[in-house]
């Protein structure tokens, strides 16, 4: 059987797919159609039905749930991994609804947890998230950046005014939810669970090679050191990654609250 899977060239991502799309597991006879985009990309092609198998934020599940459910395995939670707000000048000066934003997609977790943070915060531009230091160093305003820019900003002077992620976890007493896997509704649950499980394995197998990164990984890191690309996976790859257990799912929940949804682990969860 062929499944169109759709994840980020990120090295958390690859690092998570390398062993399951380059078949160094055994895929039980399952094939994948690999689609490589940036999150927003990948929110844009859940919310229109495009793939089975996705990388999503969870800031956008609220709009897929009608036609996805969420795998046990391969998701992006954590403590101190939240996305940055940050600025090109003293961030003490600065009152945060005089400027204009940069935000790494209207879909995404970082627009979620901003706008939690700074309800009254609406001046907002919307770019790839790696163009958000670029922004942010043209004067142009302030950014929240995501993934390896965590690790980049402070060596090019820029400054951070909040952790967004440590803002949830105070106000929730949670693990913050950034990305997950779903998969879509209508597939059988018996392949659903399958998929979940070769996930897991997938996983399991790079972290039995770890440190050691994978060229796959290597391949897809934007001329990233090998270090900044350890560094990304330590931060994004972790036991929730491996399987949300009843923590994650809590934490989910948690940011769906927010959406005024019915919810229950059963119309959100493959089981």
């Amino acid at each position: 059987m062929k499944l169109t899977l759709a994840f980020s060239p990120c090295p958390n991502d690859t690092f998570i797919f390398d062993a399951l799309v380059n078949k160094k597991i055994d895929t039980k006879g399952f094939e994948f159609e690999v689609v490589l985009a940036d999150v927003e990309t990948l929110n844009q092609d859940a919310i229109e039905q495009r793939v089975d198998i996705s990388k999503i934020s969870y800031g956008v599940f609220h709009k897929v749930m009608k036609d996805y459910l969420i795998l046990n395995s391969g998701s992006a939670l954590g403590s101190g991994v939240g996305p940055l707000l940050i600025s090109k000048d003293n961030p003490e000066t600065i009152i945060i609804e005089n400027q204009l934003i940069a935000i790494p997609g209207e879909n995404t977790t970082a627009n979620f947890l901003f706008s939690t943070a700074y309800p009254n915060a609406k001046n907002k531009v919307f770019l790839r998230y790696n163009e958000i230091e670029e922004f942010v160093l043209s004067n142009k305003g302030l950014g929240v950046i995501i993934h390896e820019n965590r690790f980049t900003y402070a060596d090019k002077g820029m400054h951070r005014i909040i952790d967004l992620g440590d803002y949830w976890e105070n106000k929730t007493q949670s693990p913050i939810p950034l990305g997950g896997i779903v998969m879509k509704r209508n597939i059988d649950n018996v392949i659903q669970r399958e998929i979940d499980v070769l996930i897991k394995q997938s996983i399991e197998f790079a972290f039995s090679n770890y440190p050691m990164l994978a060229d796959y990984v290597i391949k897809h890191a934007q001329e990233m050191s090998e270090d900044v690309m350890r560094s990304h996976i330590d931060l994004y790859v972790n036991d929730y990654s491996i399987s949300l257990g009843k923590k994650g799912r809590s934490a989910i929940e948690k940011m769906l609250i927010n959406y005024n949804l019915p919810l229950n682990e059963s119309n959100i969860f493959v089981d």
